[in-house]
């Protein structure tokens, strides 16, 4: 599958039938090795299996049928400068895988970040430093009574069960 002296080589080059569990195991393994960046010409593809080898260094796809030799040159010479090149259609279809992952990730149940005030946040980030009801409360100047409702609204508007969960979505979410 591999000629020539991947050690030597500013961009790899892999052409294989189709990318199946050889191809990706080859660029996990390679990945580890070098972490050279990687063209790849391949007649088809599925899109997890090329949100894989993205995470192995592949950044340009040529599709074998459609690609000319200029197509292959211009997309080793992007490699080759830390570019990366791929068809709309393939670009489209990572789009919506990313999207997908980040809704299904980060807001499994709509998109209640958006409805975060300020107030939330500042409860968020003086539970990830550690602070408790008390001294949230003295921070803020706020009764004691009034941030456990505030805390307690904030889990329930954000279906999570504990305060651990809160700094973890706060986190996740970008909120902090």
């Amino acid at each position: 599958m591999v000629t020539g002296h991947v050690a030597e080589a500013d961009v790899v080059v892999l052409a294989p039938e189709r990318l199946d569990g050889d191809v990706l195991s080859y660029l996990r393994r390679s990945a580890a090795g070098h972490r050279k960046p990687v063209v790849l010409v391949i007649d088809e593809n599925t899109l997890p299996d090329v949100v894989t080898a993205v995470e192995y260094g592949l950044v340009a796809i040529v599709g074998r049928q459609m690609a000319s030799t200029e197509d292959l040159l211009h997309s080793v010479s992007a490699a080759a400068t830390g570019g990366g090149v791929t068809s709309p259609d393939m670009l489209e279809r990572l789009q919506a895988q990313v999207e997908n992952v980040q809704r299904r990730t980060l807001s499994p149940h709509g998109d209640p970040a958006a409805t975060l005030t300020a107030r939330d946040v500042d409860i968020m980030r003086m539970l990830a430093d550690g602070l408790d009801t008390a001294q949230i409360a003295g921070e803020l100047s706020y009764s004691v009574r009034t941030v456990k409702n505030l805390i307690s609204s904030l889990m329930t508007r954000l279906d999570l069960r504990n305060r651990p969960q809160v700094v973890a979505y706060a986190i996740r979410t970008g909120a902090i």
